[in-house]
């Protein structure tokens, strides 16, 4: 069946900052075709989509005073896009049946590693020699294909998920408090440590290299997404983030409330929000499947009166508007 990922994303400069270092992108992917000539009823220039191939989120905190940071952000993410989108794997929706799957996967994991390893040699060279040396940034991305999400990460950004009442980090921070728990320290002690908001995983920020966590998580319907930078965590607890997040319905207002507690909790640092619902599906949608090529020639048809699959929709067809994912029943 089918059902929708309804989303929505916020950022604000906070209450002790004179400027946002932060950036955020939320963006439907599907396949589209740029008209530039033609004897149809077409104006030049447009053009045309096919279905949705999956929903891109992504945050940002940089760092490297004010303009340098929020130029390696907003770098990290442009670089990205423009990586992903012309890479082979990215509209490969992963058919595990398929007798390559798990090699095309791989493939498709190695791109991303690839990507933000190019990501973070293109900021360093940006930052070389300038006024921007040292600039960086954290770099949180969840890809969703259903039924699969794909969390690409390094930083101290965080992505949660929220299924029923539970609330799962599914990031790791890459910080020096994190290591200085992990290694018995009490969270009270890291957290007075000179070196505890230092990160030892970033783009940028003088590194030789970045190495970026990515995992694989399968969704359900009525899971809640969550991307954020460190100015929320640090002032709102995970317990107060689940509970916004089962209060607030839409979320454009989980986001905005969210910003809000942590501002009212002393604002700090810049502070960004991303929340996506996936909705239960709704009966009545149809239950049929047509590849993204059909739409495109249903639309050309029904633009040139010519409709060349006369024929019924079959129920093993599929149809997908953007917006819109599978939810196998």
């Amino acid at each position: 069946m089918l059902a929708r990922i309804i989303s929505a994303g916020r950022t604000d400069v906070g209450r002790k900052r004179d400027s946002n270092q932060d950036h955020f992108l939320i963006a439907d992917l599907n396949k589209s075709m740029l008209v530039h000539s033609t004897s149809l009823n077409l104006e030049a220039q447009s053009r045309m989509y096919g279905m949705s191939h999956g929903k891109l989120f992504m945050v940002a905190d940089g760092m490297g005073g004010h303009v340098g940071g929020s130029r390696a952000s907003k770098l990290a993410i442009d670089l990205l896009i423009n990586q992903l989108l012309n890479s082979m794997h990215w509209f490969f929706q992963f058919d595990t049946n398929s007798s390559n799957a798990e090699e095309r996967e791989k493939g498709f994991i190695d791109d991303l590693q690839r990507m933000m390893q190019q990501t973070h040699q293109a900021i360093e060279d940006e930052s070389s020699g300038t006024e921007f040396k040292g600039m960086g940034t954290t770099l949180t991305m969840a890809y969703v294909i259903w039924p699969w999400m794909y969390v690409v990460h390094a930083g101290d950004s965080r992505c949660y998920l929220l299924r029923g009442d539970h609330l799962q980090q599914l990031t790791h921070d890459h910080t020096v408090t994190q290591q200085l728990i992990e290694s018995g320290v009490s969270a009270e002690q890291a957290a007075k440590s000179r070196w505890s908001n230092v990160l030892y995983n970033a783009l940028g920020a003088g590194g030789d290299s970045v190495k970026a966590d990515i995992q694989k998580v399968q969704l359900q319907p009525g899971d809640q997404i969550l991307l954020c930078s460190d100015g929320l965590n640090r002032h709102v607890p995970d317990d107060e983030i689940r509970q916004m997040l089962l209060t607030e319905v839409e979320p454009q207002e989980a986001c905005r409330s969210l910003i809000e507690l942590a501002n009212f909790r002393g604002g700090q640092d810049n502070v960004t929000v991303i929340v996506a619902k996936l909705l239960e599906p709704d009966p009545n949608q149809p239950r049929t499947r047509v590849a993204a090529e059909v739409t495109l020639e249903r639309l050309l048809g029904d633009i040139t009166g010519y409709h060349p699959r006369e024929n019924p929709v079959r129920d093993t067809d599929e149809i997908r508007t953007p917006d819109t994912i599978e939810f196998n029943k």
